[in-house]
């Protein structure tokens, strides 16, 4: 089977190329460290008697972020050492700038060619794979096995499309899943669809969903929300509408709803992070066509932001939880037609901000019902739906206030899965 990857990969990769180097292109930071795409990855010592190196592969900024908790854990433990790898430039400049001092390598992930895999796999020399949430990559599973080295799912997650790609995979999806020594899934319906795909009892279990504890912990007081509202010249008591990780079409539904909601709150600020930062030309194609006092938050002095600014475009990256603390209410992107898949919702719920959010958070099924049914989040059909739901929420504060504290009982009740996955790691490892 691996074979037969093996040959097809080059001529699909050269097929792919065009459309994967544009995109590289036009979000960019790839050159940094960009050989390691190809294997030349940091050369690491000998591994030392009694210590555990895990390598861990997290593709992008979210399974980045989400695996903290367990990087921090990890390295309490004293025999254990961590290599972090990512597959997106945006994910690897957060990991060089917050987790450098938790882990003992950092490096992007090598595109699954054999050459390429097994360079990158001669030098770290791992004793544990451990792969986030969704991406198993046949090569990297192969080499893993030819060196006796278990890897396990953490997080793990199939989304409708996945799902629906693996069960008409057949035999393809056997092999690979047969490759993983034990997958810890993120949420029930996952346990349930990976038993479906034919992963034995005896190597699932449901451990739950890390993300509910990367916000554990965490501080921001007062005096932190007045300082950041001053770097975005917003008044200390203004109240804010934040628009989560939109995309395209979403922010015209927000400027729309910020239009509206001004004449009835004249103090509301509207906080725009895009999903992807590059879209920010075709923001700011919209927003020239406004009158609002507006600025880019990447691309503006601080001496430079508006006095008494209406709206921040925060198209940086790794801010947005920090940004999060500063709403009064919420709408969650990529939920909106024609997008689909939706971004995460836990993070604003762990922060206990009231969620809108469209029909389209299929990646997010079991999290959003939850949400909904505790009354923490609102599902709405469309662009309209959206903007009344938005509008209303504004005008009841008692309404927001109900929402924002059963988003943060939500919160509590799903802690513990970084907990229960670090249990189970510190079994496996006294088994090694």
């Amino acid at each position: 089977m691996i074979w037969i990857y093996r040959l097809l990969f080059l001529p699909l990769f050269l097929i792919s190329c065009p459309y994967y180097f544009g995109r590289m292109i036009k979000r960019g930071g790839y050159a940094k460290d960009f050989t390691h795409r190809f294997g030349c990855v940091p050369v690491l010592e000998p591994r030392r008697e009694g210590v555990h190196r895990v390598w861990i592969q997290a593709v992008s900024v979210g399974e980045t972020e989400a695996v903290a908790p367990l990087l921090r854990e990890l390295k309490s433990r004293g025999n254990v050492e961590v290599i972090l790898t990512t597959t997106t430039s945006t994910a690897y400049k957060i990991i060089r700038e917050k987790y450098a001092d938790l882990v003992a390598a950092y490096a992007c992930f090598p595109m699954d060619f054999l050459p390429f895999s097994a360079k990158a796999w001669r030098r770290f020399d791992p004793s544990v794979a451990v792969l986030m949430e969704g991406e198993l990559w046949p090569e990297h599973l192969t080499q893993a096995k030819k060196r006796g080295v278990p890897v396990f799912v953490v997080n793990a997650r199939l989304s409708d499309k996945s799902f629906r790609r693996y069960r008409a995979a057949g035999a393809l999806a056997r092999w690979v899943l047969g490759q993983v020594r034990f997958i810890c899934a993120g949420t029930q319906n996952d346990f349930d669809r990976f038993r479906a795909l034919g992963v034995p009892a005896d190597k699932i279990a449901f451990t739950g969903n890390m993300k509910f504890d990367v916000a554990s912990g965490e501080t921001f007081t007062a005096a932190d929300a007045a300082a950041l509202k001053k770097e975005l010249g917003f008044p200390a008591d203004a109240p804010v509408l934040l628009g989560s990780s939109t995309w395209p079409g979403e922010e015209a539904m927000l400027l729309e709803t910020f239009a509206e909601a001004r004449k009835r709150f004249p103090d509301l600020r509207l906080l725009i992070c895009p999903r992807h930062a590059e879209r920010r030309a075709e923001i700011v194609e919209i927003l020239e066509k406004t009158s609002w006092k507006w600025f880019l938050r990447s691309r503006t002095k601080p001496e430079d932001v508006p006095a008494d600014a209406d709206i921040c475009v925060a198209d940086t990256t790794g801010e947005l939880r920090k940004l999060t603390h500063l709403a009064q209410l919420a709408f969650v992107g990529k939920s909106l037609p024609p997008n689909n898949g939706g971004q995460t919702p836990i993070e604003c719920a762990a922060l206990g901000v009231p969620l809108v959010y469209g029909p389209a958070m299929t990646n997010f099924k079991d999290v959003c019902r939850s949400l909904e049914d505790c009354g923490a989040a609102v599902k709405v059909r469309d662009a309209a739906g959206a903007q009344a739901k938005l509008l209303a929420l504004l005008e009841d504060a008692p309404a927001r206030e109900k929402m924002s504290a059963s988003a943060q009982a939500w919160h509590r009740g799903n802690q513990g899965a970084t907990a229960r996955v670090v249990k189970f790691f510190d079994e496996i490892f006294a088994r090694l």
